[in-house]
C-alpha cells in the first residue's frame, strides 16, 4: 500500500497516488439501486474509501483505497481525549452524459490546509487531496446518484490516532475519504425555514477555532440546536461572542441579506466564521446577475429593522448540503420576525438555481469551477 510519488511543479508538494484494492463483499446491485432511489443524507456509505497514514519524520504513506469498514483506534487515540480533528464536506454530481464531476475541490483542499494548521495537523497536498477523491469516485462511480438534485456526498477528513495522554500535538494522524449517496435536501420543493436566535450559546470566539472546519464547532452548536427544535426551528443563529450583537452563521450555514434595492449583504470573515465554499460561489454568482454584493458587520438589530420596514426582502442561507436555503422566519425570545409571504423570494431562487446549473452541467461553467473525476 506504500504510495509513490509524481513529480509536480518545484515548490509544490508531490501528489501521492491510491491504487485501489477492490471490495470482496460490494453491496449488491439490486440493494444499492434501492438506497439510491430514497439515500437520504448521511445514511448508507459506499463501497470503499482513500486512507492515508502521516507519521513524525516520515510524513505521508500507505495511502490507498480499501474496502469500507471500521477503524481500530486505541483507547488513548488523541483524537478521542482532545478533538484533534478536521473534515470536510463536498459532492460529485452526475451531469446528462453520464460523467461525473465536483465543485471546487481545491478551495475544501486549500480550506483543509488552514484547519490543519490551526489544529496542529501535518497538511495534505492538494494534488494529493484532489487524487483521494478522484480515486474514491471512480472506484465507487455506481454510487452517484442520477437525477433531481441528487449527489455523492464526500467527507474529507483526519484525526489524530496516536495513543498517547500527553497534550501535545499527534505524532501520528490518518487521513480519510467516505463517501455517501444523498437525497434532495428538499424533496418536496424548496421552502424556507424557520430560525431560532441563540442568546444563550455562542459557537466560536475571538482567536478560537470558529474559521476552521473541525468537529468541535459543530459539538458546541449542538446544545444549541437542540434549543431551535424545542421551540419548532430547523436552525440556529449565532451571534457574535464579544458583545451578542452580530449575525455570524447557522450552526452550519452562512447567511445572506437581500435588499430592495436588490444590493446583498453577507456577514464579513472576522476569524470565528467558517469560510464557506458556496458562500465565496454566491458572492461571484450574484455580481454576475448584477448585485452589488457587500461583506460588512451584520447587526441583529438591523435584520429586526431592515425586515420590518422592508429594506431586508430576502434572507436566505447557503452551504454544501442544501446549496441555498431561504429563510422564512426568524424566532427568539423576544418573538417572532416573518420574511416575505412564507414562499422562497425570487433572488434566492435566481441565484440558487444559477448554481445548481452549474454544478450539475445545465449551464457554463465561466469561472473554471468544475473538475471532472470519471
Amino acid at each position: 500500500m506504500s504510495a509513490t510519488p509524481t513529480a509536480t511543479p518545484t515548490g509544490s508538494a508531490p501528489r501521492l497516488t491510491f491504487p485501489v484494492t477492490p471490495s470482496a463483499t460490494p453491496v449488491a446491485a439490486e440493494r444499492r439501486a434501492e438506497i439510491l432511489r430514497a439515500p437520504g443524507f448521511g445514511k448508507f456509505f459506499t463501497d470503499h474509501m482513500a486512507i492515508a497514514t502521516w507519521t513524525k519524520g516520515e510524513g505521508w504513506h500507505d495511502t490507498a483505497v480499501v474496502p469500507y469498514g471500521p477503524l481500530q483506534l486505541d483507547p488513548a487515540a488523541a483524537v478521542l481525549h482532545y478533538a484533534q480533528e478536521i473534515f470536510e464536506g463536498l459532492k460529485a454530481y452526475r451531469h446528462a452524459d453520464g460523467s461525473v464531476w465536483t465543485f471546487r475541490p481545491e478551495a475544501n483542499a486549500a480550506r483543509m490546509a488552514r484547519s490543519a494548521r490551526r489544529l496542529a495537523l501535518p497538511e495534505i497536498g492538494e494534488e494529493t487531496f484532489l487524487e483521494a477523491i478522484t480515486q474514491l469516485v471512480r472506484a465507487d462511480e455506481a454510487w452517484v446518484p442520477t437525477g433531481g438534485e441528487s449527489s455523492l456526498y464526500l467527507r474529507p477528513f483526519m484525526v489524530a490516532t496516536e495513543a498517547f495522554l500527553g497534550v501535545r500535538a499527534a505524532h501520528e494522524v490518518k487521513f480519510l475519504v467516505i463517501a455517501s449517496p444523498a437525497g434532495a435536501y428538499f424533496s418536496g420543493g424548496v421552502k424556507p425555514v424557520s430560525i431560532w436566535l441563540s442568546q444563550n450559546y455562542s459557537r466560536a470566539a475571538l482567536g478560537g477555532t470558529g474559521s476552521a472546519k473541525c468537529g468541535g464547532n459543530y459539538a458546541a452548536s449542538l446544545a444549541a440546536q437542540e434549543e431551535a427544535g424545542e421551540h419548532g426551528c430547523d436552525q440556529v443563529c449565532f451571534l457574535d461572542s464579544a458583545e451578542q450583537k452580530y449575525v455570524e452563521e447557522l450552526g452550519g450555514m452562512n447567511l445572506y441579506f437581500v435588499h430592495d434595492d436588490g444590493s446583498i449583504v453577507t456577514p464579513e470573515l472576522t476569524g470565528t466564521i467558517l469560510e464557506g465554499i458556496t458562500r465565496a460561489s454566491i458572492i461571484d454568482l450574484a455580481k454576475d446577475l448584477g448585485h452589488d454584493v457587500s461583506e460588512r458587520r451584520v447587526s441583529i438589530d438591523e435584520w429586526r429593522e431592515g425586515v420590518a420596514s422592508g429594506r431586508i426582502t430576502e434572507v436566505f442561507a447557503c452551504g454544501t448540503a442544501a446549496a441555498v436555503t431561504p429563510v422564512g422566519k426568524l424566532v427568539s425570545a423576544d418573538g417572532e420576525l416573518s420574511h416575505g409571504t412564507g414562499s422562497a423570494g425570487e433572488v434566492t431562487m435566481t441565484i440558487r438555481e444559477k448554481l445548481l446549473d452549474i454544478q450539475y452541467g445545465r449551464a457554463e461553467d465561466t469561472h473554471g469551477w468544475l473538475r471532472r473525476l470519471v
